[in-house]
């Protein structure tokens, strides 16, 4: 593998539910250390390519690389142990636990194994999530706090941070700024900057597309299953806005010559 090699590369997805054509071809590359955006309007297929590539869906049709390396996922596990996590807009957070129970949830850590059964390691762990928060910045006074007492912006941070535990190579965010307040928002936004310096490559989905604009390298634009706009982020965010919105709408469509029904 090479620092050329992209960290993911999707090849002529399909994904067809019944008769609806969800996925029609599409491709898809992200480098890494990169932050992608990836936009369109509700049923483009954003979505539903995410959930290819975390392993929720099957593609009935097409390739994933990752690293150069052909992957074949069957479910969200297989996805994990590549190194790919998805943050989903719910969020999928145990209110009744604490942060660091969070962080941790599914990958508990064991200091003794007796049997079948095993004895979690409380204090490792409450050690390597608070060590986690502090590498990534996040500003939460105790990982014992319960995650209901935490704030819409905090709650973020912590499943992104459960992403990042375990060296992911890929993080997913699935409207991470939605319906948070705009100081939360800057950072989120900042945390996602913070990942990337760190190393992480990056793709957000997002209807914000301010905040598309603010921390993407590159973006990609989906329209009826289709990717119609594939380019680095460049100009001012007028000009950003409006060529976005020609693309979402159908007025503009780079790759017109290639589609195949």
């Amino acid at each position: 593998m090479t620092e050329a090699t992209a960290v993911v590369e999707m090849r002529s997805i399909r994904k067809n539910f019944a008769a609806v054509q969800a996925l029609r071809g599409v491709d898809l590359v992200l480098h890494h250390g990169e932050v992608l955006g990836l936009v369109g309007d509700n049923a483009a297929g954003k979505s539903t390519l995410m959930k290819v590539l975390s392993g929720a869906y099957v593609p009935d049709e097409g390739e994933i690389l990752i690293e150069g390396k052909n992957a074949h996922m069957t479910d969200p596990l297989d996805a994990r142990r590549l190194g790919i996590e998805m943050v989903y807009q719910d969020l999928a957070l145990a209110n009744n636990l604490d942060v660091t129970a969070n962080v941790f949830l599914g990958r508990e850590a064991v200091s003794t194994q007796l049997g079948p059964l095993g004895v979690m390691d409380g204090r490792y762990m409450e050690k390597e999530a608070q060590r986690l928060l502090d590498r990534l910045r996040i500003d939460i006074p105790s990982v014992r706090l319960m995650v209901e007492r935490l704030s819409g912006g905090q709650r973020q941070a912590v499943a992104i941070a459960r992403a990042m535990a375990f060296n992911s190579k890929v993080i997913i965010m699935d409207e991470p700024t939605a319906a948070l307040s705009v100081a939360a928002i800057s950072k989120v936004l900042d945390l996602v900057r913070e990942l990337k310096a760190q190393g992480a490559s990056i793709i957000i989905i997002s209807h914000r597309l301010e905040d598309i604009y603010s921390v993407s390298d590159r973006l990609m634009v989906m329209r009826q299953g289709r990717k119609v706009r594939d380019t680095p982020v460049a100009g001012s965010i007028d000009e950003f806005r409006e060529g976005v919105v020609a693309y979402m709408i159908g007025a503009r469509d780079d790759f017109a010559d290639a589609v195949v029904n």
